[in-house]
């Protein structure tokens, strides 16, 4: 009997491994359950924890009906929470998953301090925090903060920190005398709080992994924006992908290896303040190409859009504009809507606010892979198998 136990459990545990599907779960038919017809409560017969005696079901109390093994034990350890950064995300993660959000009441009081309460018990669960630290970003930090102390004075077992986009990112190394590196900060509050684990999506340097004293896992979005490009019928042989700058050719590199192993180029920038960018030359071939440029963020678009205007110059017939945070903060509207790009792809990890929309604007969802990846998470499962092999966990 113990053998048929551990059978259906495996075979209910592995059955998440499908192509992503954004419909909830079910229980898989072949899962232990009680005789229906069976009105007596019977004694229950264990041996280290196995059934025994050539017993084939468990007693009604201990059953749900309709319920799976995999669903008792794990379903009832795992809490998903949003914060009020972006909840339509959290909500599209917890769909994927076929759960339900947490309760939780986050208010501010008069003079701006954040107070959170969870409204149900997470006393030995798995805590999962959707919070990106999107502007406003100290209020959505802080309020972060609020959120993990909360689920740690709960008696949660493992809080983690599901941070689709990490503010302070950008602050990761001294440039100048003087400076401070807000990027370890932010990461010493996370821990300090009582954080237990991080999942970030697309940091803007891998280096930031290491600002952590807990474990990262790191995704990204790379996936999400490839099977839509895939999708368009664009000529392979016609593709450039573009960095626009040097700092991001490996990002570029990657991608345009996963894009039909599409040629690479550079545009050569020189920064003379913080937020202002100025072209200076490109490297590469771009002329009669439709040219892909991949950043990991889009701010105030100037690097973005002078890019954009000296491949036009170059010779491009087309020019994508492919990120995953969209920062989206002034002037960037107006240099993205301005003609300059054919079409602009960004991923929903930050909200994007009904007056930002613009015709050439497709924001794409990435709520499957952080559910999936927070699935393999609470279950301890790596994301070496297929399909998912691309989801870049450790």
């Amino acid at each position: 009997m113990s053998t048929l136990l551990q059978s259906s459990f495996i075979s209910s545990s592995f059955s998440r491994f499908s192509p992503i599907q954004p419909s909830p779960r079910i229980s898989l038919p072949n899962a232990l359950r009680c005789n229906n017809n069976n009105n007596v409560v019977e004694s229950l017969n264990l041996d280290n924890g196995r059934l025994v005696n050539g017993s084939t079901s468990l007693p009604n109390f201990l059953v749900a009906p309709n319920a799976g093994i995999h669903d008792l034990v794990n379903r009832n350890r795992l809490r998903i929470f949003s914060g009020t950064a972006n909840p339509a995300l959290a909500q599209e993660i917890a769909c994927y998953m076929g759960l339900e959000l947490g309760k939780i009441k986050i208010k501010r009081f008069a003079d701006g301090e954040i107070y959170v309460q969870l409204q149900e018990s997470v006393r030995g669960c798995d805590v999962f925090l959707v919070q990106p630290t999107c502007p406003p970003a100290n209020e959505n930090l802080m309020e972060l903060l609020v959120m993990i102390d909360a689920c740690r004075r709960a008696s949660a077992k493992n809080i983690t920190a599901v941070i689709p986009y990490f503010g302070y990112a950008r602050a990761d190394r001294k440039t100048q005398g003087r400076e401070s590196i807000a990027a370890k900060l932010v990461a010493n509050l996370i821990t300090e709080a009582g954080a237990n684990r991080v999942l970030a999506c697309d940091l803007h340097s891998g280096q930031s992994m290491g600002y952590f004293d807990i474990p990262v896992d790191h995704v990204y979005g790379q996936p999400v924006i490839l099977d839509y490009l895939a999708s368009k019928t664009i000529c392979s042989d016609d593709l450039v992908v573009v960095s626009p700058d040097v700092g991001g050719v490996a990002r570029a590199r990657a991608f345009a290896k996963k894009l039909s192993d599409a040629p690479l180029a550079i545009v050569d920038k020189r920064r003379h303040g913080h937020n202002v960018a100025e072209v200076m030359n490109l490297i590469g071939d771009v002329k009669g190409k439709v040219a892909v440029m991949v950043d990991d963020m889009i701010d105030t678009a100037g690097t973005i859009a002078k890019g954009a205007a000296l491949l036009h110059q170059e010779g491009a017939r087309e020019v994508y504009a492919c990120t995953t945070h969209a920062v989206f903060s002034p002037p960037a509207i107006e240099r993205l809507s301005s003609g300059l790009f054919q079409e602009v792809i960004i991923t929903n990890t930050i909200p994007v606010s009904e007056k930002n929309y613009f015709p050439q604007l497709t924001v794409l969802s990435v709520a499957n892979l952080l559910g999936e990846t927070i699935w393999r998470v609470h279950d301890d499962c790596s994301g070496g198998i297929e399909p998912y092999s691309s989801l870049g966990i450790d």
